[in-house]
């Protein structure tokens, strides 16, 4: 998406504004006169038996005598990230819904609170904005081409902001994708072509290499597949100032079936976006890279489907990983676990430099359990260093994307003994297997680097979430992209 950012330090008078058809106002608290068009606001509030003091909850949006439309909301200062977004969501629906050509955004009140509501404002219209796919035979979706800020004049250009809405709108498109076009090897195809786009090194181990390297944890949901077009697939951005090296890993089952341990129709409906993980990860290596961050980032995308057939992986195989560690499966719909296996082995490997990563963030939609304990309104991590799990649940509040942090206590591993192999999948009961998952994920971390686990049990919210309005989300871009910056200037 290209459009046109104008700011404004003032706010024209009532008289000059008619030339704009579509208006968001982002009120102070206490400043009801001092705005325009606050004669039909306060008509339209006595009419609905409203007050001014509502609007700190519910936007309100009205016609206009030009024959525009405007919505009003107010901000209050003890509102985190996560609620300015809601509200600013709610107020700009409304006027994206006309999808407008223009739009122009007045905030009000001191320097400090003009500058974040501005920016808050401009994050929220531009990641509603964008095209999605969509393959209705009468789409008419007509892209927004200019934002006009008026009481605000940044110094700078909203980088910032630009990229991670692209970062967010490249998950998105991903993640809806219908999965007859989006198989492993479309996906990859595309990957291929943002990595030439952007230059990416970039990197595939197929099911061949896989097989060849002893990846058996992944090459054993690969094989239920025909074709066998499954592949780890290794993206890497490098600055020449980068201070610090990141890894990043995602799942990207392209559709879930749930293989011989099959889904019901109701619990397969969606598991195109089983993908998502990977998508997130992409959506933030692409943000970084706008941005030039000064960072390594290493995307390891864990790409695959999980069919059944006559090659699946069943209960009760036992299957050699990368690391050498054996596992008995015991459920074959707890695939993503088996698919990250491999892919953190490698991640957390010494590069072609001989350095190890300072951190490894993983992104996946992962289980059942993590939705049970949270809903779909944020998501869980779990970290093997405390301070990283710290680190996530602060990036988490600064992005408006929230984060809660759940226990890595080793009993719980005790749980995943097997009488044959080294380590059971998962347990058949499927109690705490959020938790259990993170313990077995953990096994195969090598090196003992700093790692976080991100359960994106948020990854799709009916009705929006957030800044963002399609009930896939993008969750995990903003908030990955904020542990990044602090993980940069952490000691």
């Amino acid at each position: 998406m290209s459009l046109k950012l104008a700011q404004f330090s003032q706010i024209s008078s009532e008289n000059t504004l008619t030339s704009y058809k579509h208006m968001l106002f982002v009120l102070a608290e206490n400043e009801a006169e001092n705005i325009p068009y606050s004669g039909i606001l306060h008509t339209k509030l006595k009419r609905t038996h409203s007050e001014y003091k509502d609007l700190y909850k519910t936007p309100l949006t009205t016609d206009l005598p030009n024959g525009g439309i405007a919505s009003f909301v107010v901000l209050e200062e003890k509102l985190n990230t996560f609620q300015r977004h809601t509200l600013l969501r709610k107020a700009i629906a409304p006027l994206l819904d006309e999808q407008p050509l223009e739009l122009a955004i007045f905030v009000f009140g001191d320097e400090a609170t003009r500058e974040s509501n501005a920016c808050a404002a401009y994050y929220v219209a531009t990641v509603n904005a964008a095209k999605l796919p969509n393959r209705k035979k009468d789409d008419k979706f007509k892209a927004l081409e200019n934002i006009s800020i008026h009481g605000y004049a940044a110094q700078h250009d909203y980088a910032y902001v630009n990229a991670r809405v692209a970062g967010n709108t490249l998950c998105r498109e991903l993640t809806i994708t219908p999965p007859n076009e989006l198989t492993p090897t479309i996906y990859r195809e595309k990957i291929a072509t943002l990595a030439k786009e952007f230059s990416w090194k970039h990197e595939e181990f197929d099911m061949a290499k896989l097989k060849e390297m002893g990846a058996g944890a992944f090459y054993s949901v690969g094989q239920g597949s025909n074709p066998q077009d499954a592949a780890i697939v290794h993206l890497t951005y490098l600055p020449i100032d980068a201070k610090k090296n990141i890894a990043l890993v995602g799942k990207g089952i392209c559709f879930d079936t749930g293989g011989h341990n099959l889904k019901p129709a109701k619990y397969m409906q969606g598991m195109h976006e089983d993908m998502n993980g990977s998508a997130v990860a992409l959506g933030i290596l692409l943000a970084a890279t706008q941005l030039q961050l000064p960072v390594r980032l290493d995307c390891w995308l864990a790409i695959s489907q999980n069919h059944i057939g006559p090659l699946s992986y069943k209960q009760n195989d036992v299957v050699t990983a990368l690391n050498g560690m054996t596992i008995e499966i015991v459920h074959t719909d707890a695939e993503g676990r088996m698919v990250l296996a491999d892919t953190l082995t490698l991640a957390s490997r010494v590069n072609e430099n001989g350095q190890l990563p300072d951190a490894i963030i993983d992104f996946a939609t992962l289980t059942g359990t993590m939705i049970s304990a949270l809903g779909t309104r944020m998501s869980g991590v779990i970290a093997n260093r405390a301070e990283l799990a710290n680190e996530a649940i602060q990036a988490g509040k600064v992005a408006g994307e929230r984060i809660v942090a759940f226990p890595y206590d080793d009993d719980y591993e005790t749980d995943l003994d097997s009488d044959i192999a080294d380590i059971m999948q998962c347990t058949i009961d499927g109690d705490a297997d959020h938790i259990h998952a993170a313990r077995f994920l953990g096994r195969f971390i090598e090196n003992d680097v700093a790692w976080l686990h991100t359960d994106l049990s948020s990854a799709s919210n009916e009705g929006g979430l957030g800044a963002v309005s399609t009930d896939t989300s993008g969750f995990g871009v903003g908030f990955g992209l904020a542990l990044i910056k602090r993980l940069i200037s952490s000691h």
